[in-house]
């Protein structure tokens, strides 16, 4: 198998975690490939960035909708887009721990959303911002709301810095706050409200989530449609006893990650006791009781 089948397959079985990142990398490369064809072709402007990145001006954004999603999977910097996928895998690696990749995947456009409003309104109504044109891209405010929402579920789960030792998780997600805003007085200004407004999105929704109420679930049924509308359903025919049996791969499939969330579930009244359980989590447990 090659490399390209490899990654094809990485890609259609991973979880969302691992399709972010691919996402992100592969419009990294795709876009870096595009301004070296541009340059060597001898382009003087090379529009592309400005296409996809999101505008500080409202009325620039109403000729590009698109970019409000487009901008937090589009870097150019490679130390930009290797900081963040290294963030989304550590940080998206624990949110899967406690919880399911729908809510990953959700948390993390909503987050961008978010940042990406925050940008913009700070551009356009506080005065040191306003009538300065600027463009915003980068995953950092997707990540960031992971980030802050797992550091609020679990604020005592301790990581391994290099140079440093143990961490709790919590008091990363305290000094990424203070950093960004005090940027908001540098250079990187937009950026900075950006993270903010992620980071603002992660701990609304957590905050709700473990009072019972997932603040996301009508975008999470959403994106569910969505994807089932890409979703090739296969199906094998098979004669038995003269006649045709249907083997739905879909049904499968979804069973299959009902178990993986039920696993979940379990692992986690293993480690923390049925009280940790968010109220949808009991909901689930119990409706699968019933069935049984």
């Amino acid at each position: 198998m090659g490399i390209l089948e490899e990654i094809k397959l990485s890609f259609k079985n991973g979880s969302y975690l691992t399709r972010l990142i691919y996402l992100n990398i592969g419009v990294w490369v795709i876009i870096r490939l595009i301004y070296v064809i541009l340059f060597l072709s001898g382009a003087q402007d090379t529009p592309v960035l400005s296409w996809l990145s999101l505008p500080s001006s409202f009325d620039v954004f109403l000729t590009r909708p698109w970019t409000i999603i487009t901008y937090m999977f589009l870097h150019f910097q490679f130390f930009h887009i290797l900081f963040n996928i290294l963030w989304l895998y550590w940080f998206g690696r624990i949110f899967l721990e406690y919880h399911d990749q729908r809510k990953l995947l959700s948390l993390y456009l909503i987050g961008g959303v978010a940042g990406g409003l925050v940008y913009m309104l700070a551009y356009n109504f506080l005065p040191p911002f306003q009538g300065k044109p600027s463009e915003l891209l980068g995953a950092s405010a997707a990540v960031i709301a992971i980030v802050i929402a797992i550091s609020v579920y679990v604020p005592n789960h301790v990581i391994h810095l290099m140079f440093i030792g143990p961490v709790k998780i919590k008091w990363i997600a305290v000094v990424s706050i203070i950093m960004y805003i005090i940027g908001l007085g540098g250079n990187n200004a937009g950026g900075d409200f950006a993270h903010l407004g992620g980071a603002l999105w992660g701990w609304l929704y957590m905050s709700q989530l473990v009072k019972g109420r997932n603040v996301s679930r009508g975008f999470e049924r959403v994106l569910d449609r969505f994807f089932t509308w890409f979703k090739p359903r296969k199906k094998l025919r098979v004669e038995h006893r003269g006649e045709a049996v249907n083997i739905d791969y879909d049904y499968n499939h979804k069973k299959k990650e009902q178990q993986e969330y039920i696993n979940q579930i379990l692992e986690k009244i293993g480690k923390s006791g049925y009280d940790s359980l968010t109220k949808e989590e009991k909901e689930t447990l119990f409706r699968m009781g019933n069935k049984k």
